[in-house]
């Protein structure tokens, strides 16, 4: 067996063939700051598998994998359709590992990448699978809180009605693992900033309507084409998403209808309290103004917290201004 340190800072093509636990490497898949995935063949079961294989010092962390033992079995005991099974999760040789449904197809990154802003009926269409998806962990006290286009995978569906099947992934290992463990150093944040509550950016304690706002942030970007807040850098994307009014998404896309200007507005909202309960319940607003259905939308709430209308974004005062670090 290879060292820990060679298993997650390999090339590629010199893993394809290693066994890992009871899987063997095919392929890589995609690799960030924290993990690495590949393709690989169960062994036991003869089947093919996602394996992810987490950096060599978390498992050096008690902490950490106690919580991520707790996470795993969690995540795994959730039976839903979109969300990506987790067979096993274990450590072998130093690394921590997860097998999970290897899913043939790509991710939503990659579909928006290439099409652009998708149509408001399949921007809904996939919305409601991840809604589903979100809500089932919310029930079992799971909160994702890096909800991006990478951990949304879009597979073929089964006809013409159900053209995509879309999957939510990453569920086995939180962000809240991470964050208790000193994983985050002073200044650095874990998640993707894009899609960031601001609870998060502030370090307030999080529940699920944390998801809602990253969740909508996405769906925001399935139709205008780009996040909600777009800056230069990571300071005054920070700021943004703390203190600026998100832009209505019509006015990058004006042929959308506008009631869903007002559906944002609450979904984006600086404070949870304002922001919707669910994610389903965000979503069938959203579908009711794409209908123009008024009647089923919910009242909305003035946000909390927002900022005084000002002409274009100001940038941090220097006394708020962390130091940044990205992760996937």
């Amino acid at each position: 067996m290879a060292h820990d340190s060679d298993l997650f800072s390999g090339r590629p093509s010199e893993l394809v063939g290693r066994q890992v636990a009871g899987y063997r490497i095919e392929g890589e898949l995609g690799r960030g700051g924290m993990a690495v995935v590949y393709r690989a063949r169960d062994l036991r079961l003869d089947r093919t598998v996602a394996l992810k294989l987490l950096a060599p010092e978390l498992a050096r962390n008690d902490t950490f994998r106690r919580r991520f033992t707790h996470e795993s079995r969690v995540a795994a005991a959730i039976d839903h359709p979109h969300i990506v099974p987790i067979f096993e999760a274990g450590e072998t040789d130093g690394v921590l590992y997860i097998a999970m449904r290897y899913v043939e197809g790509s991710d939503l990154r990659h579909l928006l990448d290439r099409k652009g802003p998708l149509p408001l009926p399949t921007a809904v269409r996939i919305a409601a699978q991840v809604a589903s998806a979100l809500d089932a962990a919310h029930e079992h006290g799971l909160v994702h809180r890096d909800v991006k286009p990478g951990n949304i995978l879009v597979a073929r569906g089964t006809d013409s009605d159900h053209p995509e099947h879309v999957y939510l992934t990453d569920f086995g290992l939180t962000k809240k693992s991470l964050s208790l463990t000193g994983f985050t150093t002073v200044g650095q944040f874990v998640g993707t900033l894009d899609y960031v509550a601001p609870e998060q950016i502030s370090g307030k304690p999080v529940d699920a309507r944390c998801d809602v706002y990253g969740f909508a942030c996405v769906v925001y970007e399935c139709l205008a084409g780009h996040p909600p807040f777009r800056r230069d850098d990571d300071m005054a994307l920070l700021w943004a998403h703390q203190y600026d009014d998100p832009p209505p998404p019509t006015a990058s896309r004006p042929g959308l209808p506008a009631g869903v200007d007002a559906v944002f507005g609450r979904a984006l909202a600086k404070t949870p309290e304002a922001r919707h309960d669910t994610c389903l319940a965000f979503v069938a607003e959203l579908r009711a103004a794409g209908r123009g259905d008024r009647g089923r939308r919910h009242p909305l709430t003035e946000p909390a917290g927002r900022a005084v209308p000002r002409d274009g974004p100001r940038p941090p005062p220097p006394w708020a201004q962390p130091v940044v670090g990205r992760y996937p």
